[in-house]
């Protein structure tokens, strides 16, 4: 019977551990990895983070609605989100957020008008592609808002907008501003997509490096840096 009863108790103590673990996952804190340079100086591809799920509000597991809504993210804010059409995580950096006026020119992004300081934007493509030609200002905003510039190429990478950004919706963009799928092309973010905010890189490595190389792998100066 003690027989029985130890095993019990230890399949007992990994039930416990898992729903625990569960409910931190789904509630608190969740592990991602960056698999793209999208994020590129920012975020590198094989760096893991830990994402704090909370910051925004308590939501009901695999829906949109929330049990407690603390507030929305913020201009600046690095977000990971479901992407509306891939249905995969993302992340990118919130660019406005509803309301805002949004307007890329020579790959310049401005809100309301005012020029962003942006230290880190990167741009590694020399190249300017021109904005879509022959469309009326009401049209291009509709068009944007309904994922339409997703067929367009280059055409909203460079010169984009002016779009204002639907209630209830976000601007979001790569720091890698030449080489990332955001806003410009698949239109506005809902808020309700939204998973949560970075808030540390715990392990990097290097990808493209063996394994038997563990030390050089390793990036060991970005472990344990906050996300911002």
């Amino acid at each position: 019977m003690r027989k029985k009863s130890k095993i019990r108790e230890w399949i007992e103590s990994i039930i416990w551990a898992f729903i625990i673990a569960m409910i931190i996952r789904t509630f608190f804190i969740q592990a991602f990895k960056i698999p793209s340079g999208s994020m590129e100086e920012t975020l590198l591809i094989g760096d893991f983070l830990l994402v704090n799920k909370m910051v925004y509000g308590i939501r009901i597991p695999f829906t949109k609605k929330s049990i407690l809504k603390f507030r929305g993210p913020k201009r600046g804010e690095i977000v990971i989100f479901i992407s509306p059409y891939t249905k995969k995580y993302f992340v990118k950096r919130c660019i406005a957020i509803s309301g805002d006026t949004v307007e890329v020119k020579h790959k310049n992004v401005y809100v309301n008008g005012k020029s962003l300081f942006e230290p880190y934007g990167l741009h590694k493509d020399p190249r300017e592609f021109p904005p879509i030609p022959n469309i009326t200002p009401s049209t291009y905003q509709r068009d944007w808002a309904e994922g339409e510039f997703r067929f367009v190429g280059g055409s909203c990478r460079d010169n984009f907008g002016p779009v204002v950004i639907p209630e209830g919706r976000i601007f979001v963009m790569g720091d890698n501003r030449d080489n990332s799928d955001d806003s410009r092309f698949w239109g506005p973010l809902d808020k309700r997509d939204v998973l949560g905010k970075p808030l540390i890189l715990y392990f990097s490595w290097e990808r493209e490096v063996p394994f038997y190389r563990v030390w050089e792998k390793i990036r060991w100066r970005r472990i344990l840096n906050f996300v911002n």
